[in-house]
Parts: structure tokens; sequence; C-alpha cells
């Protein structure tokens, strides 16, 4: 069909398309008035639209089931044909049509199997009235589309470069050798982010000249009649418009598992499925292809190339900057740009700030970026906890000379990020301890709030972990998992549904955390709460504890900035408050509004109405004694 609108030209192959419809409603309807005149001949079928021979051609329709179907769209096409039959059915196609075979109207014959056809119920099978599917009526008419039952669950696939052509070209060339749809292989992609999976989908579908698409596992029904019609009317599609499906799951297990084998199974087409991890899958046979991991030395070279004789000026500076941030090349062009364009002094400074800036799109929109500029100073921990926070920002820091310098990722690719977690009482300072990390290594700060992420319908909450993720492994970005007990406190021994697909949610988020190059930081309240074996996974633990009387007293003197007016105020009286550091932050801002309202420096009068106001929202009674010479 396409060598004949090449040929003709758009406009002029609809247009001829047309005509040929028309002039087939014409001879078919002088063949009913010849047949009420007592007349005996037939329809041959001769000279019929291009887009019925196409659709024949790739159904294997006989000439009876063809010439059916053109009978059907001339009567939905031409209003002069429908004033003069009423209904098609079998009986007026027999009396038409060359070798009429009652056979095709049968559940399993080309035209109902794939929904070509639409019999009316209420009536005997000659005397039913048969009517063209929409879809395929618009087909025939010219027009093609993607089936409205299908729009809201499949989504086409934009074409895009892909760092896997070569994979793509193998795979291509194996699935040629299979003449059927329903014969060729499922085939699994495994690995690497979902956008690297689709682009290896789109590039196969690009050399085989399909068209791709995507749906989601989770959105297959649950009952089984729903599930088959869903795979006739998939499989009508892609030979309506060549296409081919790829089923993303993030985690599968029990009868979402079980429901896409059957799916799988029952599909005549090109079918592709993909996940972080391989999934069980059905005997009709499987491809697994793992795409490679990202190969830091590859990227250098890329990036070596980009920035030209300016990479070999960066004294290092490159390598740190390939191994934290993943872009593309319409992305490194531009951040290239930028470092030529700085002054040398500056140059690898702008390099690392114009990267952070071009890997961060994505995942503002998941997870909100906290921006601050709080440092070292800021935080006021024991000797040990300060330390400890320190070994995390040199172990990301230096993670491109220990794993590729010294080939510690020759070994193992997984693992090579860091996960820590933060254990302690509100207020203590764990969010504050992640902002000067971040600051430290001059990379983004994104809070993921388990409690929002974390979802009641099953496959949910795997699905938004896996957006996070997929958009955290091009930014590099720092990931605060807040209240990660909202989560973890789930894991449990199974005793029903819910529990199964809790312990679901808690391995895969183990399993992400795990293979995410970055620094994962988990905050919790609830040290206890935590599974023993996302513990084993976790390379620094921090406890957060509430500060003593020399802490609190530190917290108090550098709650207020040097250009706050303050008079009288006794640091050694404040510290006796029993109060951790993000409550005492909270105090002193109140006090700081209170002054500023009365045109007066801050004293201990404002800050005794203050600590009326941050008691009463703990809902703890004021200590009295404590405040009873303040003022």
């Amino acid at each position: 069909m396409s060598t004949i609108i090449e040929a003709l030209g758009p406009d002029e192959w609809h247009a001829e398309n047309e005509r040929r419809l028309d002039q087939a409603a014409l001879r078919m309807l002088a063949l009913v008035k010849a047949r009420a005149a007592g007349g005996t001949e037939t329809f041959d079928g001769a000279d019929t639209p291009f887009t019925l021979a196409e659709l024949s051609r790739r159904f294997n329709l006989s000439h009876f089931e063809r010439d059916l179907l053109l009978l059907a769209a001339v009567h939905a096409h031409s209003a002069e044909f429908a004033s003069a039959v009423k209904n098609v059915d079998f009986f007026l196609a027999a009396g038409l049509l060359r070798a009429p075979e009652r056979i095709v109207l049968s559940p399993a014959a080309p035209l109902r199997r794939w929904r070509l056809i639409e019999l009316a119920a209420g009536t005997s099978l000659e005397r039913a009235a048969i009517s063209l599917d929409e879809r395929v009526q618009f087909y025939l008419e010219g027009h093609s589309f993607l089936e409205p039952r299908l729009a809201g669950l499949v989504r086409p696939l934009k074409p895009g470069p892909t760092r896997h052509a070569e994979v793509a070209s193998r795979i291509a060339q194996l699935l040629r050798q299979f003449r059927s749809p329903g014969a060729s292989p499922v085939v699994e992609l495994t690995g690497g982010t979902l956008a690297e999976r689709h682009a290896l989908f789109s590039a196969v579908c690009s050399t085989l000249q399909l068209r791709p698409h995507a749906f989601e596992a989770r959105e297959l029904p649950s009952v089984s009649a729903e599930r088959e019609a869903l795979a006739r009317l998939w499989e009508r599609e892609t030979m309506l418009q060549e296409g081919a499906l790829i089923v993303d799951f993030e985690s599968l297990s029990g009868e979402n598992a079980a429901t896409l084998r059957h799916f799988l199974e029952t599909l005549e087409a090109p079918i592709f499925v993909s996940g972080a991890i391989p999934a069980p899958l059905p005997e009709r046979g499987v491809w697994n292809c793992e795409l490679p991991a990202r190969q830091p030395q590859a990227d250098l070279e890329r990036w070596r190339s980009a920035l030209g004789p300016l990479a070999t000026r960066l004294n290092g500076s490159v390598e740190r900057t390939v191994w934290q941030f993943a872009l593309d090349d319409h992305s490194l062009a531009q951040v290239a740009a930028a470092a030529q364009a700085a002054p040398a002094e500056s140059a690898a400074r702008v390099l690392w700030n114009a990267a952070r800036r071009q890997a961060r799109r994505g995942l503002e929109a998941l997870a909100p970026r906290i921006v601050s500029n709080v440092s070292w100073p800021d935080l006021v921990l024991p000797a040990r906890e300060i330390d400890t926070l320190r070994h995390i920002a040199l172990h990301v820091r230096e993670r491109h000379r220990v794993y590729r310098d010294w080939g510690f990722a020759d070994k193992s690719m997984r693992g090579l990020g860091v996960a820590a977690l933060f254990s302690g009482a509100s207020g203590t300072g764990k969010t504050l301890a992640a902002e000067v990390l971040a600051n430290e290594l001059e990379l983004d700060l994104h809070r993921i709030d388990l409690a929002r992420v974390v979802s009641k319908y099953i496959g949910e909450t795997e699905k938004n972990l896996a957006h996070v993720f997929e958009a955290a492994e091009t930014s590099g970005a720092v990931l605060l998992f807040d209240e990660a007990d909202a989560l973890f406190g789930r894991r449990s021994e199974v005793r029903d549904s819910h529990d199964r697909y809790a312990n679901i949610e808690v391995s895969y988020l183990l399993q992400r955390i795990e293979t995410y190059r970055g620094l994962s930081i988990l905050t919790t309240n609830l040290r206890q709460s935590i599974d023993g074996a996302f513990m084993r996974r976790i390379r620094f633990i921090v406890q957060f504890p509430l500060p003593d009387d020399a802490a609190r007293r530190e917290i108090w003197e550098r709650a207020f900035p040097a250009a706050v007016p303050r008079e009288a105020l006794d640091f050694t009286k404040l510290a006796r408050l029993n109060l951790a550091g993000g409550h005492i932050h909270n105090i002193a801002l109140g006090a700081a509004f209170l002054a500023a309202d009365r045109r007066e420096p801050v004293r201990m009068t404002h800050l005794r109405s203050a600590v009326e106001t941050e008691y009463a929202k703990l809902e703890r009674p004021l200590p009295r004694a404590e405040l009873g010479d303040w003022v």
C-alpha cells in the first residue's frame, strides 16, 4: 500500500480509494436492481479499493470474505445503497457474491475472530444483520487511527536515539526469521532504565518498520473474557497499522503474574515485555535481553569528544562529572558549550553546574527539590556522628576513583551507590544533615515522601517508585526518603494477600536502592521497625540523639543570624528546655516575628511567648519551673 501512496501521492491515493468505493457501491446497487428483476449476475470483486486489498492480504481473507467486507462497507458508505437495502446479511451476500461460504460467520473465522464485522443479536445466523466495526469502516475509507477501545490503555512511543543500537539490530535480525507473528517469541528487556528499554524497543520497531506502542501490565483486566477481547483488538491493530507492543511491569507475583502470562500466551502478535528484573513468563518462548549497565568509560569518551581540547585541561573534573550525571547527546552538547565559553579558571565548576542543571529535568515533577545554604557549622551533633557524615561525603565524592580507576567496578556493577539510614526523633537534624551533604557534594537534594508514594492499589507503589528512580538515575541527585518506616514497617510474615504485596513493595525498593548509583538517605523515627534484610544493604547508619545541655546551648547560639537584633538573651536558661534542634529553630523564628512586629530586639519575653506556642503545638505541658526566672 505504501508503494501505491508513493506513486500517486497521499491526496491522489485517498481520492482514488474513495472513487473505487463509490464505484463498487454503484455496481452493487445495479446488481440488487438486476436481481429484483430476475437477473443472475454476481459481483466479481474486481477493482476493489486499495485499502481493502491490503486488509485482505494482511488477514489472509478468501475472495468471499473480501467481497463480504466490501458489501458491508458499501452499505455503510453509500446512502443510496443503504436506502435500497435495509440490512446486509448472509442471504443478501449469497445472492450477490460468488462462492458463498457460511463458515465465514463462525467465531473462529477471520471476520469475527479479528472483530472485522459485527453480527446483530436476536435472529438466525443467516438473517443476522452484518455491519463493519467502526475502526475497520474508517480504515476501508482511507482513515487510520488507534482503536478507540485501546486509546486509553495503549500509547504510541516516539522513536529516539538509543545507546544500544547494536543490540536492537541483533533482535530485529532474529525476529525476521519468524514469518508468523504468533510464532515469534516474547522478547523480554530487563536492566537499564524504562526510557532506555523503550528506546531499544523503538529502534527494533524502526528496523522492522513497525509502529511502537507501550502498555502497562497493571492495566490488564482480571476477567479472562476481557483479556481475550483486549488481545484480539490489539492483534487486529497490529495488522491494520503494523504495530508492536511492549508491556511494562515493575514487579510481578501471584495473581498479576498469572494474568500477564495468560495474556502473552493468547496474543498472536510481536510482543516485548519490559522490567527492571526478569518476570515469570509463558511457555510460548522467551528471549531475555538484559541491557548492559551504563559504562562510564564509554560515556567518558563521549564527553571528551564533545569537550574537545578542553577535556585535557580540566584535570580529572570530567571523570567525576561523567560518573555523577547521565546525559543524552543533546544535553551534553549544551553542557560542553557552556564549559567551553567559561574562563579557564572556572571551566570545571561551570561544567559541573551545567551538567547538574541539565540532569535535574524530570525529577522535580516527582519529588520536591530542597534548596538551602546550610553547611557543616550548622550541624550540632556528637563528633562520632559528624565523622560518619563526612565519610558518607567522601564515599560519594571519590566513587569514580575507587570504582573506575582502582577497578572495584570490574567485579560488579551492583551496589555502586551509597545508602544511608538516619535514625532519631523528630527535630534532631536528620533533614538538616541531608541538606549539608547535598551542599557539600554540590548535588540536588530531592525529598521523596514515602507516605505519599505508598498506595493501597496493587502494583501502584512499585510504579511510583520506578518513576522516581528512573528520573534520579539521570540527575545523580541525593534522594531523601522521608519517614521510611511508612513502608518498611509493613514488612511482616505473610498472613494474607495484603501482607504479601506489602513485602513485594519493600523488596522492590530494596532492589532499586541497591542498584541506584547515587546517594540514598532514608530517615526514620523508629529504627527498630526497619527490617533486618534492609539493614544489611545500608552502608552507613547515623543515630541522631536528642541534644544534651551543652548541645542545646550551642544550637540556641546558632539559631539567630548575625543580623538579628538581640537584647539580654540568656542561652544557659534557654538550654534548660529539653527540646530538639528543630523545635528550637521554630521558637527562635517565632520570637523574631514577635519582636519585628513590636519594632523591638529579640528578648526573653518574646522567646517565652514563642515557647508557649511551640509547646501547645506539641501538646506538652509548659515547664514553668524552667521558665520562672526568664523575665
